[in-house]
């Protein structure tokens, strides 16, 4: 990553400190949040598998480190907050990142992506 984040502290919200400095026009928080959702696309993933990023222990320490936007009040910003999420959690595991190179399962992430959102449709068009 080009930014810093060997800090442990997530970056602070939008609009807290003025001063935070910028990395090619962008506060950390706003690169951090780009990248986290970026996690919730299969093939994103599968890119980076392919790229070897997910063996990087460098890498995967970042990717711990962005557990944070599971959690209030970072979540809020999160556009599709399941599939990032649930993602982010899988990447935490050695065997996913292993297993993600695999083009059957980066189907099966995005048939279950597909799925879920065809219910949440049908689970809002019948609520009153």
């Amino acid at each position: 990553m080009s930014v810093d984040s060997s800090t442990k502290e997530p970056p602070a919200e939008p609009g807290a400190n003025q001063d935070e400095p910028k990395y090619g026009g962008y506060t950390r928080f706003e690169l951090e949040l780009e990248f986290v959702q970026s996690l919730g696309n299969p093939q994103y993933l599968n890119h980076l598998a392919t790229r070897k990023f997910l063996t990087d222990a460098r890498f995967v320490a970042y990717l711990k480190y962005l557990l944070y936007w599971a959690r209030p009040p970072y979540l809020k910003y999160l556009t599709y907050p399941g599939p990032t999420l649930k993602h982010l959690q899988l990447l935490q595991e050695e065997k996913f990142r292993e297993n993600i190179i695999s083009p059957e399962l980066v189907h099966l992430l995005i048939a279950e992506g597909m799925k879920a959102g065809v219910e949440w449709h049908q689970e809002t068009e019948t609520k009153p």
